[in-house]
């Protein structure tokens, strides 16, 4: 299959090594005192590693891949009930993890949903995550505040709307601040609603 992985120019590279440690899928390695990219099925295009290169090595590019295994569990589910579905169509999902210029930003519908939503809500894949960029967080377990990522995100990236899903519980209201906080400090007026969910999985405020 065709797609986006990255490309290692090796006269560039200094050899520091801070690509291997910015990618999350293990793809990248040093060998011989330079990076390369040890498995191209590994890597996930996302680009962790092109903004922590010192010296400009790493670049997109689009060729010929193995699918990856997570791929081919994607497609094996369009057999299953839509109910059953998934809709995940990115990875990393952690608000603390993804960079705030990976590609799949762009002319997105974004969805910010607390890690408790998705476990209250059955049908949470298909009534919420479908059709939106979904990323994830908990601002009590992270013990820190996203709005300052959140602006990064909407401010690089073209982002059509904003949805927050969030549980009734009190917690809960940290990551609703901070992307009404974001939406203030992004300097551009996007469409947001806010969904809550109670703890038996019913919809306190509107439903999409």
């Amino acid at each position: 299959m065709v797609r986006k992985i990255i490309k290692i120019n090796e006269s560039k590279c200094c050899g520091c090594g801070l690509c291997v440690s910015a990618c999350q899928e293990e793809a990248i390695g040093i060998v011989d005192g330079k990076a390369k990219l040890l498995r191209d099925d590994y890597c996930d295009g996302l680009g962790n590693c092109l903004p922590v290169c010192p010296v400009g090595a790493i670049a997109f590019e689009e060729r010929e891949t193995k699918a990856k295994e997570r791929d081919i569990r994607r497609r094996s589910t369009q057999t299953r009930p839509e109910s059953a579905q998934a809709h995940l169509s990115h990875w990393p999902v952690q608000i603390k993890l993804v960079p705030p210029n990976a590609p799949y930003f762009s002319d997105a519908n974004l969805l910010v949903a607390a890690d408790c939503t998705a476990y209250a809500c059955g049908n949470f894949h298909g009534e919420y995550m479908k059709g939106r960029i979904t990323i994830i967080g908990c601002p009590k377990l992270d013990g820190g505040d996203y709005s300052e990522k959140l602006t990064d995100i909407l401010k690089l990236n073209d982002i059509k709307s904003v949805t927050v899903a969030r549980m009734e519980v009190p917690c809960c209201g940290g990551i609703e601040r901070a992307v009404k906080t974001a939406l203030q400090n992004c300097g551009k007026m996007i469409p947001w609603q806010i969904v809550t969910i109670s703890t038996d999985g019913n919809i306190v405020s509107p439903r999409l």
